[in-house]
């Protein structure tokens, strides 16, 4: 058995004992208090944009983050020129949880990605009524029908959404559901390896009309420039920022590095 399907073991066990908690039907009557701003907007804009992620610890990586100050990182992030914030909210594997996604929506204005491993409605009406404006879905935790499926509800609920995927085997659902964003990981997930050249191995097989997001492995500002340069739109850096002394001043640094000659 390989990470990811211990995880997502973990989380078939989460949404059971919470969905007993507050049942499914009583989020469906719920009402969002919070306006949704648009990833899609953000990721427009002819920079290539990044999305900075909050990530506490990794199964890869350990402990990454050892310092109290998460929602002053949040604030940095968006104070030099993030795009979004990434937050993940798994507790067990990544150290997150929703109420710091809470937290943070409550102090910026640039949307907030819910980065976990979300595989039923539950979750997506949970991410939902806790402010996220986008939710990742990870095409190896799905099979083709929970995809689209949860794909459209997120849609209709009018929450972007960033499909993830590193196998070149899901290209066909990828290509059919046309995701408005589209991210390919540099991490296959069942080996936790990571290869950067695979973001250019997969940039010409993308839907055409989707915005293009690379994920994982992007450490520095020449990671960065070579990404851009291949035509993505944005890039999510999560290990990188985190293990940075001023994870807002390397961000600025990762822009600034853009325009260099």
């Amino acid at each position: 058995m390989n990470i990811l399907d211990v995880i997502i073991e973990q989380k078939l066990l989460e949404i059971s004992i919470q969905s007993v908690k507050t049942p499914i039907k009583n989020l469906k009557l719920a009402q969002r208090e919070i306006p949704i701003i648009s990833l899609k907007d953000t990721l427009s804009k002819a920079k290539t944009q990044i999305i900075s992620e909050i990530k506490q610890k990794s199964p890869s990586e350990g402990q990454i983050l050892k310092i109290d100050n998460i929602i002053e990182i949040a604030k940095d992030f968006e104070k030099n020129g993030a795009a979004a914030i990434s937050v993940l909210t798994d507790k067990e594997f990544f150290g997150g949880s929703l109420e710091l996604l809470k937290e943070i929506k409550n102090v910026i204005k640039i949307p907030v990605l819910r980065k976990d491993f979300i595989i039923s409605e539950y979750q997506v009406y949970e991410s939902y009524l806790s402010g996220a404006d986008a939710i990742l879905l990870i095409a190896e935790a799905l099979d083709d029908f929970q995809l689209k499926n949860l794909y459209q509800l997120s849609t209709k609920l009018g929450m972007d959404t960033l499909i993830e995927f590193h196998s070149k085997k899901y290209l066909d659902i990828i290509l059919e559901i046309k995701p408005s964003i589209v991210g390919v990981n540099s991490r296959n997930l069942e080996t936790m390896k990571v290869d950067i050249s695979w973001f250019e191995k997969m940039i010409k097989s993308l839907p055409e009309n989707s915005l293009k997001v690379a994920e994982s492995g992007i450490k520095n500002s020449e990671n960065y420039k070579y990404i851009s340069a291949l035509g993505y739109d944005g890039v999510l850096i999560g290990t990188s920022l985190m293990k940075k002394s001023e994870p807002g001043k390397f961000l600025k640094e990762l822009y600034n590095s853009s325009s260099e000659k």
